[in-house]
Formats: structure tokens, sequence, C-alpha cells
């Protein structure tokens, strides 16, 4: 599927109403959330004979986007910088996406660097009075945005998946979900305020290359612009287990959500060497003590988190403890 829950199945953003300016919420039953929309003067509506139909379900956790299961002949149909055909406007920085090449060029990219997706026709007036105003804006973020292109005449999986009715259509995601959009052709600096608001601000520039120096002072530095950082705790705490401070790292481990990063690290710190037999000996030990002994136990499930899901012998082990457990 490609991406049913970025807007809700059959969810329009509103069409045909005066570029005034203001930012209304779609309201969906999707879990992603609402998705701003500002609407503009000028639409076509897209037309049906040229799109087919493509069943596309949200998926179950609302959450990233997946293109995985888009109709299409090859996953490894390149994106191209300079489609040129008659009609067709293209900026130096736009680059054309297709069925085939929108979870790379767009979906996983987004998680890196916001990305504004452009959908189109060569038929469409409003299109080509748009295209160069928002290529114009975006080039000059000098790559801190990415705009891509969608004909949605070639692209029906697309245009499917965000329910195009009217074009131009215009999307902003950022990991993988949309963040915000706007129907119908705006002026140039309506068009900067929607970019310039992806930019991250500057204490976002500071946390990033805070936790792109990988440091002890730059986590720490990290976690004072924002305590709950993720990326920042579990950098910390891995140094910190790399040195022998388990009890800290597992403090700092604490102030978050437990995820599949955190419990590795977690593992790590609570299991301090790797036997020669590589737990197995231990593994058995413990299992005869899981039932009645928490701490048993919890060094039981640790070691089955370090050998990790790639080893063979993890799902054995699991299926003992479950035994034993039950």
């Amino acid at each position: 599927m490609l991406a049913s829950h970025v807007v809700g199945t059959r969810q329009h953003l509103p069409e045909g109403r005066a570029a005034d300016d203001k930012t209304s919420a779609v309201g969906t039953d999707d879990p992603v959330g609402e998705v701003g929309v500002t609407a503009g003067d000028d639409l076509e509506p897209e037309r049906a004979d040229r799109t087919r139909d493509v069943p596309l379900q949200p998926l179950a956790d609302g959450g990233d986007v997946d293109a995985g299961n888009v109709a299409h002949v090859s996953r490894t149909v390149p994106a191209t910088r300079q489609q040129r055909r008659p009609g067709r406007y293209r900026a130096a920085m736009a680059i054309d996406v297709t069925d085939a090449t929108f979870q790379t060029e767009v979906i996983d990219r987004s998680h890196s660097v916001p990305v504004i997706v452009d959908l189109w026709a060569p038929w469409c007036g409003p299109c080509r009075t748009l295209g160069p105003i928002i290529e114009k804006v975006v080039d000059a973020t000098e790559g801190k945005v990415v705009l891509v292109k969608v004909d949605t005449d070639q692209n029906p999986a697309i245009s499917q998946a965000f329910q195009v009715q009217s074009i131009p259509a215009v999307y902003a995601l950022k990991d993988g979900q949309v963040v915000d959009g706007f129907m119908g052709a705006y002026p140039e600096h309506i068009v900067e305020q929607f970019v310039y608001s992806l930019l991250p601000t500057e204490a976002e520039q500071t946390l990033a290359q805070l936790l792109a120096e990988g440091t002890e002072g730059s986590f720490r530095a990290a976690l004072e612009l924002e305590p709950a950082n993720e990326d920042a705790i579990v950098g910390l705490a891995e140094l910190l287990v790399a040195r022998g401070e388990s009890d800290q790292a597992l403090q700092y481990l604490g102030r978050i959500p437990e995820t599949e990063r955190t419990r590795l690290v977690a593992a790590k710190a609570r299991v301090q060497f790797v036997p020669d037999d590589d737990h197995d000996a231990t593994l058995t030990a413990l299992l005869e003590k899981v039932k009645t002994d928490e701490e048993a136990r919890q060094q039981y499930v640790d070691i089955l988190e370090l050998m990790g899901a790639n080893d063979p012998r993890t799902a054995a082990y699991r299926k003992k403890l479950t035994a034993r457990l039950f």
C-alpha cells in the first residue's frame, strides 16, 4: 500500500475557497491525526479517466507510510531530475517521483529532511502557475527542504493514495507523515510562509548538531535542550554502559518509554559479560528459577534481548520460558 493514511481514506482537501490565507483542519478517522490545509482559488478537478483505482488500506498502526505494496512494475525505477516534455515545468532541484520510487524519494527521505509533494498534470493551468513559484521558493532553502513532483496522470497509485480530486495539491511530509498541505495556486509570499514553516528552528539545528557529535558532553548538552530526547538518552546510556556505569545508564533510560532501542541498551547494562558458551549454560540454569525469581526472569529476558531475533536459539529459548511460566 502507498499512503492511504497520509490522508485518511475518502478524506479530501477542500477546494474552491477564497485565498484568504486561512488554515483549516481536515477531520479524519485516521489515527495519524488532522492535516492542516489551506485552500486556494485556482483548482483543476482531477480527471477521472486519467487515473485508475488502486485499492489502498491504512496501516494497522496508523504510523509511518509504507509504499511497499504500490501497484508498480519495478521498485528500481530511478527518480529523474530533468525528464522534460512539452508543457512540463522543472526546476533544477525538483525530483520527478513515480509510483515505484515514492517510498525511497518521499517517505524514506522525509525522515532526514522535509519533503514537499507537488501533485500536478500537464493539462492543469493552475499547476503551471504554482509550479515555478514553489520551485523557486524551495530552491532558495538550499537543500533544507526537498521538492518532488508527481504527474497524477502517470502515477495513479500516488494520486489515489492522497485521494486527489483537484490539482494542484501540495503536501508536506516529515518523518513519513503529512504535516501540512494546501490546494490551489497561491502567490509567492503565501508559498514562502508554507515552505519556511517546515525549516528547522535554531534550537532544532543545535540539537541535531549535538546528536551528530556523539560525545558524552554533546549528549548531556542535548538533554539540557530536550530532556526526553531518545537519541540523546540512548547514546549517553551506551557510553555509560561501555565504561561500567550501568546504574546511571538505567536511570537515564528510565526517563523515557520503553522501546526496542532502550530495551537493548538496558539489557547490556544489566548483563555485564558474555560467557564462553555464549549464554547457553546461563539460560539453562536461569530457566529453573524464572517462575518464582523475578530477578532471574529479568536476566533471562535480558540475555535473549542481547542475543537478538537473528540468533536461531532465541525463539527456542523464548518458547521454553513461556512453557515454564504458563
